[in-house]
């Protein structure tokens, strides 16, 4: 069975950086994302919901940049539920908030840099403009995703995340990590 692949790849002018898109969010955070349609699913609505699946896989084939984006967010969330798991006591939903919002502003390697894990998937920005751009825009994603994620987490009001997604703090998706 093969994995789920980003419904984005199919969308006409993608805006993209190196060779990884740049797509449209539903956000409340200040940044250089662009503005998405309220009432459509995005990137990250899509993330959420793809990742307890495609986080079983250990192979993936990109099959545009839409994908790539999907590749970093899902990385990204299981940090998130590997920094939860690894608290000395079960976090209730305002520390893990502020401890994920630490993670997804803390300085992070973008494509291009000697540290980041996927190179040899992903082309650099072509200029210092560009990765700065890139950088800005994943902060500010990274922020939303882990708001969102922190919704879905305690999403049935007993302060202590959800065990559904909890299970998945020690799978390693494509067996790598971003930290």
């Amino acid at each position: 069975m093969p994995a789920y692949h980003s419904s984005f790849n199919e969308y006409p002018d993608i805006t993209q950086v190196g060779n990884m898109a740049v797509l449209p969010v539903k956000t409340r955070i200040r940044g250089p994302a662009p503005a998405a349609d309220p009432s459509q699913l995005d990137i990250l609505d899509e993330t959420l919901d793809l990742f307890r699946a495609n986080s079983l896989f250990r192979n993936f084939e990109i099959k545009g940049p839409a994908d790539r984006l999907l590749i970093i967010f899902i990385l990204f969330i299981s940090d998130c539920l590997q920094k939860l798991g690894n608290a000395r006591t079960t976090p209730n939903q305002i520390e893990a908030t502020k401890s994920l919002n630490t993670l997804a502003v803390d300085n992070f390697p973008i494509p291009g840099d000697a540290n980041f894990p996927l190179n040899a998937h992903y082309a650099p920005p072509s200029s210092r403009v560009d990765a700065d751009y890139l950088r800005q825009y994943l902060t500010q994603v990274r922020q939303e995703l882990a708001a969102r994620l922190v919704e879905k987490l305690y999403a049935d009001g007993t302060g202590k995340p959800s065990k559904w997604w909890m299970s998945f703090q020690k799978r390693r998706f494509m067996n790598r990590s971003l930290s």
